[in-house]
């Protein structure tokens, strides 16, 4: 249990870190289209959300990977499978973090009537604290392990969403980017 608690740690800063720069990666390639498919395009809530769902994805696949194979904890003797409900822990805290950033940005705002770049980054923290302790809660307790193919499922939609709605946006309030 230490090790899956240093790992939720780690997760929490890398995803803060790697998703804080994620913001800047579209501008910084030139506007570059593919690039725009993984990286927030403009200030939209919905492009934020890319924040932290690839980065929280990427480590998710870490996270998995290294569970499964011994080599990565530099101990041969670690039983395999240790966390067998990680993959279905990770998938549900990606969509729990990924869809608590518009539910905390439009709760905030709606009572303060704007938003406010501190609470904007308190937001981002926030999703991603709680998409990690949704991770280890769960992966504890195993109680998603049977719903494994629908957390895949809404992954993979909501990964193609992203790609989808990044240059065809609905004309919805998450879609449009704010007047400043």
């Amino acid at each position: 249990m230490k090790n899956l608690k240093l790992d939720m740690i780690k997760g929490i800063i890398f995803v803060s870190v790697i998703g804080t720069l994620w913001h800047f990666v579209y501008e910084w390639s030139g506007q570059n289209f593919i690039v725009g498919f993984f990286f927030p395009v403009n200030e939209s809530t919905w492009e934020h959300m890319k924040m932290l769902f690839f980065p929280m994805l990427l480590y998710s696949l870490y996270l998995n990977k290294k569970q499964r194979m011994p080599f990565f904890t530099g101990h041969s003797n670690v039983k395999k499978d240790a966390f067998p409900c990680i993959l279905s822990a990770s998938l549900c805290g990606i969509l729990s973090g990924t869809f608590l950033i518009p539910v905390f940005f439009y709760t905030y705002t709606g009572i303060l009537g704007r938003d406010y770049i501190a609470l904007d980054i308190a937001t981002f923290i926030g999703s991603v604290i709680m998409a990690f302790w949704i991770v280890y809660r769960f992966t504890l307790s195993c109680k998603l392990h049977s719903l494994q193919f629908v957390l895949k499922a809404a992954v993979f939609a909501t990964a193609i969403c992203f790609l989808l709605f990044t240059y065809y946006p609905p004309d919805i309030g998450i879609f449009a980017v704010p007047i400043q």
